[in-house]
């Protein structure tokens, strides 16, 4: 089987292809930038097929399709604290969605794997029972979440009109190795690893899987022809569980003092600025983010329907996929 995977370059998209390859497949990796994808890890990978092709691009889109059986869907602009992109971050989820999918259907691809992610799932009040594929978030103030959540709604409005057959994967928060640039999610260990959570860790949690197992989900889910949603998720921390594991795995990072106080939650971009400027942090918050995060509601999401149907389960446990992280951010 032929599968073209856009987004390659990526974390998820890179090692995708590497899945891929491991179960017998053959790839085609489509990239914005040839010459970026060739100097990197991508390119070295044995056989290969590397296309250059952005997915706002129909034409470019249309030619990398061609003769492929399977369209592994996973490019994105993946970006929480930059105003400034917003209009980017919605224009290649959404219309790239569409240039696909589109693209898709006219060179009868049997099977499109989407990334979509659980953004798209709404937060519940702590103690509530677990939100499912059904479910839908209507907060969408932050532009990455809006991105998603709108590209993902027309991607299943366009499978309908133009019949194809697609299923959507929504991962959590993804780590482990593989990146060759940060993303927001990278970006919460980095801040860790910078001391940025010492005085104290927010009162908000987050999620986490490895980026293996989330290849994988994909490529089962196209495999076992599965059909609708799927949320891939591992663990789902709060803040000061994941910093107090970062120190387990390396006393150097050094565990909250506290857990700080709902009430301190409109200082946290400001404090975002001054950890960036003294510390060389990555910048994790906006004020979108806070209030979403400070709402008094929590990622709670049950991955029940992947282990039933896709028989997935995760390979790599959080204390291994954090250490795969962190030696990837120390470097060689």
């Amino acid at each position: 089987m032929l599968a073209l995977v856009t987004g390659a370059n990526g974390h998820l998209g890179f090692n995708l292809v590497r899945t891929l390859l491991d179960r017998g497949w053959r790839v085609r990796a489509s990239v914005r930038t040839m010459a970026a994808a060739r100097r990197g890890p991508l390119g070295a990978l044995p056989a290969v097929e590397l296309v250059e092709a952005d997915v706002r691009d129909p034409q470019a889109m249309r030619a990398a399709m061609e003769g492929i059986d399977t369209l592994f869907h996973a490019a994105a602009v993946y970006v929480l604290s930059d105003p400034g992109r917003a209009g980017e971050i919605v224009e290649v989820s959404w219309r790239g969605a569409e240039t696909a999918l589109r693209a898709a259907a006219d060179a009868r691809v049997r099977k499109v794997v989407l990334t979509s992610s659980i953004v798209t799932l709404p937060l519940t009040r702590p103690g509530a029972p677990p939100v499912d594929e059904s479910h839908w978030t209507t907060d969408l103030r932050v532009p990455y979440i809006r991105a998603k959540t709108e590209a993902e709604r027309r991607a299943w409005s366009l499978a309908a009109e133009l019949r194809l057959n697609l299923v959507t994967i929504l991962p959590s928060g993804i780590i482990g190795p593989g990146f060759q640039r940060s993303t927001p999610t990278i970006d919460i260990i980095e801040a860790a690893r910078r001391g940025v959570f010492r005085l104290g860790a927010p009162r908000a949690n987050f999620t986490f899987a490895d980026v293996r197992d989330v290849a994988v989900a994909h490529v089962v889910a196209a495999e076992r022809d599965a059909q609708g949603r799927f949320i891939v998720v591992d663990v789902q921390p709060s803040f000061r569980t994941l910093v107090r594991t970062l120190h387990g795995i390396d006393p150097a990072i050094g565990p909250p003092l506290l857990t700080l106080p709902s009430f301190a939650a409109p200082m946290l971009p400001l404090y975002d600025r001054i950890t960036h400027r003294l510390l060389g942090a990555p910048r994790i918050a906006t004020p979108e983010v806070i209030a979403t995060a400070a709402s008094g509601k929590v990622f709670n999401v049950s991955a029940a329907r992947a282990r039933a149907e896709l028989g997935w389960t995760p390979s790599v446990s959080f204390e291994d996929s954090l250490r795969a992280t962190l030696r990837a951010l120390n470097g060689p």
